[in-house]
């Protein structure tokens, strides 16, 4: 089965849609003039929930696209890891290994500077990397402005591609939260929305079989599963490798997705 069209999508106006929340906001103040309170009131309303809905939902593309799943009746998925590099990763590219899986690694920049070691070894054992902010704001990352946002945005992609020579083309936002000026960084790298169609969040306090369950429940083909790495917990090692044995045992291949339109049986697969 092949793709339909390229999986590569960055934002393509993300302007326009900025000019459009401004329209919105003009005709939401012209209608209360016009007819008072009883149906400004609820148009307001009904519009700022559209926007808080639009950021806090991960799989929202009122903003700019994302990516949930991949185009396939295939059985494969894409395993993604966020918010590395960490103390976990040698662990996980092992195990990655003995199981013949690849997995794309979203990795936060600062921690990237620190162990830029690690992040050469995922690019050099095949996996992929992808942009996934430069300091992780993950309380506010929600309401950061454009300049905010370029800076982490633009500065995380200008690290990656130093330490690895490659440039990332792959974006995950920090906690899913994608808010309106996200898409203006995104054009100007040219990056895609990876968001997601199974997680078992495991970045939180948790037990691997907890974690398994939500998973598995949400596996079909072409899923793209988020993982995490590094949480203080202690489990994400442990969580990945009964992940990819239940996979195996499933009759699922991982896959790496390219960015440009390719038929599923030539994409990278384990």
């Amino acid at each position: 089965m092949s793709t339909t069209g390229t999986l590569h999508r960055p934002p393509r106006r993300p302007g326009l849609i900025l000019g459009l929340l401004a329209l919105s906001q003009v005709g939401v103040a012209w209608l209360w003039w016009r007819y008072g309170w009883a149906l400004g009131l609820p148009v307001m309303a009904a519009t700022h929930l559209l926007v808080v809905w639009a950021t806090l939902y991960p799989r929202a593309a009122v903003f700019c696209p994302a990516l949930s799943r991949l185009p396939t009746a295939e059985r494969v998925v894409w395993l993604t890891i966020d918010d590395g590099p960490s103390a976990d990763t040698p662990a996980m590219l092992d195990l990655l290994d003995r199981h013949g899986a690849k997995a794309t690694f979203f990795l936060v920049g600062e921690r990237a500077l620190a162990q830029p070691g690690v992040v050469q070894a995922i690019r050099d054992r095949g996996h992929g990397i992808g942009n996934h902010s430069a300091t992780h704001p993950d309380t506010r990352f929600w309401r950061l402005g454009p300049g905010a946002l370029e800076d982490e945005i633009g500065r995380n992609q200008s690290i990656l591609t130093a330490i690895t020579g490659d440039t990332p083309r792959w974006y995950r936002s920090v906690v899913g939260m994608t808010n309106p000026f996200v898409g203006l960084s995104l054009k100007r790298h040219g990056l895609t929305r990876v968001a997601w169609s199974a997680r078992g969040f495991d970045g939180v306090d948790c037990q691997p079989h907890q974690v398994l369950a939500r998973i598995t429940r949400d596996i079909a083909p072409g899923a793209i599963v988020l993982l995490h790495e590094g949480a203080k917990h202690g489990h994400n090692v442990a969580i990945l490798a009964q992940l990819l044995a239940w996979l195996e045992a499933q009759g699922y291949r991982t896959v790496l997705p390219e960015p440009d339109p390719v038929p599923m049986t030539d994409i990278a697969a384990a």
